[in-house]
């Protein structure tokens, strides 16, 4: 796992006369590169792919909005893309709201309604924090859970060949324990933190004398003003700065947070650092930070990109947004307010990574489940707003 993503800053502080600056682009072209990524993956015109990205953004005040109205009934909000692009609401029983054409932004939202859920997201939610720690008993080869937003119950992720029943028998079994419908995901995959063995763009001795490397999130700013870098608290301690000009910087920990909720920490002696991400693979151009999302902002289908030292750029979409990996993986038993993202990339060396859209920041990646060849079945990050108290990500001016 290669690491860097950040810490340009300090790139283009002390290049040598002469090493070519990367490009910057601005906003408006930093979504166009996220939108040509979407107009593969969907098959539709870059002009379409633009527009859709455009409504995705602008829909969020759409959803918060729909959340608040429909807060007694509410199961999940998802952004579909097949075979167009809509707002999806599944509330519980009762009367099925008219589809809707709504504003934002000069834009327009469709929304589209389904009724029939079991329980709202927020039961889902405490029912699933209630049952983590009875989960791994009852499911052999469990392998995490989080809310389904399309059933509005349970889907739990279990190993393949850990339990002789058939999926519906253990489906069935499961939801009579917890009360809820659940979906289970077969899926020979581990889950791991992603860091891995080797030198790159920020690396730093494990206590056995490997060395391992991650990926730099995001420049963020504590209360009094100062600078720091992001990175993975499972990654070592103490981290070097590997520009691509051959400069090596140390970077000395400022904090780790590493339980529940978080796998963050935050390294110092960054310089003048500037809100930048490198935005392509080669490292040849980089995007500006101009805002950033939290957890609730975030939707499942929405279409989010990364940069990770060993997946280079890569998008996907949000499969869950309430998703508790399974193991000791947060310090002891995690919480369910991880965010997983559907592959294809996801690499041991991306631990770190930064996922945004645009200019807008979304998280900082933590690992990922890796199938027998190697490839990537999901990854899932820390949303932003789990920042330590005081830190947040610093924006351009």
């Amino acid at each position: 796992m290669r690491v860097s993503s950040i810490l340009l800053p300090l790139l283009l502080a002390a290049s040598p006369a002469g090493a070519a600056d990367p490009v910057r682009l601005s906003p408006a072209e930093a979504l166009d590169r996220d939108a040509g990524l979407y107009a593969t993956a969907f098959a539709v015109p870059a002009d379409e792919a633009r527009r859709r990205l455009e409504q995705q953004r602008a829909s969020v005040q759409v959803s918060d909005m729909l959340r608040l109205r429909y807060r007694d009934r509410l199961a999940s909000i998802s952004v579909v893309h097949r075979p167009d692009w809509h707002l999806l609401v599944r509330l519980t029983a009762g009367e099925r709201p008219a589809d809707q054409l709504l504003e934002a932004n000069g834009l327009a939202i469709p929304v589209r309604f389904e009724v029939g859920a079991p329980v709202t997201r927020a039961q889902a939610l405490r029912l699933l924090d209630s049952e983590r720690y009875r989960l791994p008993t009852l499911v052999p080869g469990y392998r995490g859970a989080g809310v389904d937003p399309r059933s509005g119950g349970l889907i739990v992720m279990q190993r393949p060949g850990a339990d002789a029943r058939p999926v519906a028998d253990v489906e069935q079994a499961l939801a009579a324990a917890v009360g809820l419908p659940v979906r289970i995901r077969r899926l020979d995959a581990l889950l791991v933190d992603s860091a891995a063995i080797g030198g790159g763009r920020v690396d730093g001795p494990n206590p056995d004398g490997r060395r391992f490397r991650c990926t730099t999130g995001f420049v963020v700013k504590a209360p009094d003003g100062a600078l720091g870098i992001t990175t993975a608290a499972h990654c070592p301690d103490t981290l070097t700065w590997r520009g691509t000009d051959g400069e090596e910087r140390l970077l000395p920990m400022l904090g780790a947070w590493g339980a529940a909720q978080n796998d963050v920490q935050i390294h110092g002696g960054v310089g003048p650092a500037e809100p930048l991400v490198f935005s392509n693979t080669g490292k040849t151009e980089v995007r500006p930070v101009t805002s950033w999302a939290t957890r609730p902002m975030t939707r499942p289908g929405d279409w989010l990109c990364l940069r990770g030292e060993s997946s280079g750029y890569a998008c996907s979409e949000v499969e869950l947004t309430d998703f508790a990996p399974a193991g000791d993986l947060c310090g002891g038993l995690c919480t369910s307010s991880w965010v997983t993202m559907r592959g294809p990339q996801c690499r041991r060396g991306d631990s770190g990574a930064p996922i945004f859209l645009g200019s807008v920041a979304y998280g900082v990646l933590k690992g990922g489940a890796y199938l027998p060849d190697g490839s990537c079945a999901f990854s899932y990050y820390q949303s932003v707003d789990y920042l330590p108290d005081g830190w947040r990500v610093a924006t351009v001016r």
